[in-house]
């Protein structure tokens, strides 16, 4: 009798204590919110053919390969290290957008400044900040930074550097989002 004692005690004992909490659900990850790829794609190119009719008022420096300075202080562009290849893109895009936003942010304040006094460019600053909008992520309206004055005699070679620098971004910046807008 004993052991059907026992048996009795040990079935009321495991009725009485409470059962053993539910696993917590495993947070469900919230999905990188993607920017319109489509008007991210027909943004750069509308700023790529915008800046192909920007001519170089000073001849001189169209064909000119001048030394440039040391690349460290160049201003910001894709670099390999930004994750902006197709693979990366279709499941994390956040580096390779940071970096684009840092380029179109440096370009636009470019753009703004005394380099482009005498050769405003409003239809490149337009799409640059329509495009920059896109790219955002929730991050607001980013202040513009007001760049440090030129001298006038520099401004024509600064301004024809900004400018080819720009072609060249926004080159690679079309090929990001032409694939991630397929």
């Amino acid at each position: 009798m004993a052991p059907l004692r026992r048996l009795c005690l040990c079935l009321l004992l495991a009725l009485l204590l409470p059962l053993p909490a539910a696993p917590a659900p495993a947070p469900v990850p919230v999905p990188l919110r993607h920017p319109d790829w489509t008007a991210c794609r027909l943004l750069s190119r509308e700023l790529s053919r915008l800046l192909a009719t920007v001519k170089e008022p000073h001849s001189a420096l169209e064909g000119m390969q001048l030394l440039e300075e040391d690349p460290q202080n160049w201003p910001p562009r894709i670099r390999c290290s930004d994750a902006c290849d197709p693979q990366t893109l279709e499941t994390n895009h956040t580096r390779c957008l940071h970096r684009i936003r840092q380029a179109l942010q440096h370009y636009r304040d470019l753009l703004g400044s005394d380099i482009f006094r005498d050769q405003p460019q409003p239809q490149l600053e337009t799409t640059m900040e329509q495009l920059l909008r896109h790219v955002q992520e929730g991050h607001g309206r980013p202040p513009r930074h007001p760049l440090v004055s030129t001298d006038v005699w520099a401004q024509p070679y600064q301004r024809h550097l900004a400018l080819k620098r720009l072609r060249s971004f926004a080159a690679v910046m079309g090929r990001v989002f032409n694939h991630s807008a397929r």
